[in-house]
This record gives C-alpha cells, structure tokens and sequence, in this order.
C-alpha cells in the first residue's frame, strides 16, 4: 500500500469517528451538546485536526446528515421490497418513515432540522439523498395517474410524513393517533385502487 492510500484510509477514518462521535453525542445529549471543543476530546484529536476534517460543527452536522439519508433510504428500501403490492409498500414506506424518525431524533434533526449546506431537490444534491427520496418515488408511483406530476405528489407524500413525524416527537399530536392518522394518509393515497 502506498504511502498516500495510507493517508486517504486513515483520513477516512479519522472522518467517520468524528461523525460517529457527533450522532452519539447528539443522541445522548442534543444538538446543543456538539462542539468542536466536545467532539475533540471524545476523539482524541486537537480541534485543528477536526477543522481540518471539516470547516465546523456545521460541516459535521451535514455529514451526519448525509449519513442519515443513506440509513433512511436502507431502511425504506428494505421496508419497500418486503410488501407483497404497492398498497402494501406503500404503508410499509410510510410507517419505516415515521419509525425512523422517531427512533433516531437527533439523526432526524440532523437531516431536516439543523442548519445544513446541502442542496435538496437540485442536481447537486449528494447520491444518499436522492436514494432517500427515491425510496419514497418507488413507493408512491404505482398511485400517481398519468399526466400527473409524480414528484408534486412524492413531495406531498413526503412532507406529509415528516409533519407527522414533526408533530408527533414535538408532542403536538398524542402518539396513540398514529397508526390511524397514518392510516387515513395512506387511504386518500391508495382510494382509487384496490
């Protein structure tokens, strides 16, 4: 191994210690809790070689990000690809979303909450993002009807699932409403088939 690949490889892992050290940190304790000065000490680096990494703790949040859209989109593919029709994937879909949302908060927050630089709905946007919304596009498109704009309806979809996911953690709807509020989504989605 060449003394560079040396050097990319254990920057690369330098990187995902450093991302792991902010999801864990952020999952104990709040997005307040992660600092440079916090992520350093937990490392065992000096905070000029987290800077080096990455330019702050916005940086980091958006990695963390990112790496959370690449766990979403496993976990909605995998729900997806287990139903036996697109009714079912559909539910499936909905309720991995919600699920996802609500056993990761910190990671959730990361990913739509945090002020992050990442570009959404844009050509530019990181690979694990549109993984994530094309999850949500797979499951949505069997009930789109022709001529119909299947992104609108995949972003309507979607930001209906995040208000409930939004609304339930934040304590605005009782959580004991869930599965029948998802229910009634699901129902106005999937009307027109059997």
């Amino acid at each position: 191994m060449s003394k560079q690949t040396r050097m990319e490889r254990v920057r690369a892992e330098r990187e995902k210690l450093i991302i792991a050290a902010a999801r864990e940190l952020a999952e104990a304790e709040g997005w307040e809790a992660v600092t440079t000065r916090r992520l350093a000490e937990r490392v065992e680096y000096s905070q000029p070689v987290l800077y080096s990494h990455f330019k702050g703790k916005d940086a980091i949040v958006a990695a963390v990000a990112v790496e959370g859209f690449a766990d979403m989109a496993e976990e909605l593919r995998a729900a997806r690809t287990e139903a036996v029709d697109a009714a079912g994937a559909l539910a499936k879909v909905a309720q991995a979303y919600t699920s996802f949302a609500g056993w990761r908060p910190a990671l959730y927050d990361a990913m739509f909450h945090q002020r992050v630089d990442l570009p959404f709905a844009d050509p530019e946007a990181p690979r694990e993002l549109w993984a994530a919304y094309g999850e949500l596009e797979e499951a949505v498109r069997p009930f789109a009807d022709e001529g119909e704009e299947l992104g609108l309806l995949v972003e309507t979809f979607w930001a209906a699932l995040h208000g409930l996911a939004t609304l339930m953690r934040a304590g605005r709807l009782p959580s004991e409403g869930h599965d029948r509020r998802l229910a009634l989504l699901l129902s106005r989605f999937t009307a027109k088939y059997p």
